[in-house]
């Protein structure tokens, strides 16, 4: 180890520097606070400057996460808004339909409040509103399910009613030769007096196929002398149909018929005066005219022209 050396002015010579023990521990402890302070001090600049990995891991993930959430979000609106649109249907159209009256917003949004509340707790807006949303569909989801059963249900009854119903012409029209549309109280020349007419008389060759007008159940399948050959069906719903002057029928009471079945055909017996159909239609017991109830068969300059020929025709019975 290299000596240190000093000019000593009383001697005038150099003589070798002698450190005390308390001196060279003073210096000791002035390096290493120096060289602590130094340390520290870098130690702390470079903390500001650069990160710690983990940090700095944590903050990559925290922006991956922010966009997923973000993501997230954005389907929701989307799920929201289609749920929004079958909504509208179920209440504009569906209901509408099945003559049903649509759901208030009250009912569609029943419920969603507790879980709001819960949320608030959640410092993290996008991750709050994301569960609220998701809250709000899944309620409207349940709200929704519910109404389509309602519908089903619903459907299925008004489908069994519409099959019943009497909504088709009883001949088909290709083999119609002439239609009479007396209906109502009308002079038989023939007899002198006058009597109700109510139903519409179809002429058409003998022995030409008649259908039924809806689903229903043979009440009645007997011959007679003012309808002759008939035929009685109720369709349920107030319905009634009925087909007189057959030549014969095919059917018997107490069986059950769908729309388009034969019944019998066409003929000239009872109170009649040429071969043709007698069709009536009763709803609730009392007669209605008929030709309201096969307009799907006729184009609309077609309907309203039957329905200004009125009364102005003849019938033949």
């Amino acid at each position: 180890m290299a000596l240190r050396y000093h000019y000593n002015s009383e001697t005038c010579r150099y003589e070798p520097l002698v450190v005390s023990p308390r001196l060279f521990i003073k210096r000791i402890i002035k390096f290493i606070g120096i060289s602590f302070l130094l340390g520290a001090g870098g130690l702390a600049y470079y903390n500001s400057q650069y990160p710690f990995l983990d940090e700095v891991k944590g903050l990559e993930e925290n922006v991956k996460l922010a966009l997923e959430w973000k993501s997230i979000d954005s389907q929701l609106n989307k799920t929201s808004q289609l749920l929004a649109d079958l909504e509208n249907s179920d209440d504009h159209n569906f209901r509408v339909i099945l003559e049903m009256d649509p759901l208030s917003s009250s009912q569609r949004e029943a419920g969603v409040g507790g879980r709001e509340k819960a949320s608030a707790e959640i410092d993290y807006p996008v991750i709050r509103s994301a569960m609220d949303l998701s809250e709000k569909i899944k309620n409207r989801l349940t709200v929704e399910i519910q109404s389509m059963a309602e519908l089903k249900k619903t459907l299925a009854a008004k489908q069994k009613e519409w099959a019943s119903r009497p909504a088709i012409q009883p001949l088909n029209n290709k083999n119609l030769t002439h239609l009479y549309l007396v209906f109502g109280q009308r002079f038989l020349p023939q007899d002198g007096y006058s009597r109700p007419h109510n139903g519409l008389d179809f002429v058409a060759p003998f022995n030409t196929p008649i259908y039924a007008a809806g689903d229903g159940l043979v009440v009645y399948a007997s011959g007679g002398t003012t309808y002759g050959n008939a035929v009685f069906v109720n369709h349920g719903h107030g319905f009634e149909t009925r087909y007189a002057h057959m030549s014969k029928y095919i059917v018997a009471v107490g069986q059950k018929i769908k729309r388009g079945q034969v019944l019998g055909y066409v003929g000239n017996t009872g109170h009649s005066f040429g071969n043709h159909l007698h069709y009536e239609v009763l709803y609730q017991s009392q007669f209605v005219n008929p030709i309201y109830f096969f307009q799907r068969d006729l184009n609309s300059s077609e309907f309203e022209k039957l329905i200004k020929q009125g009364n102005s025709s003849t019938s033949l019975d």
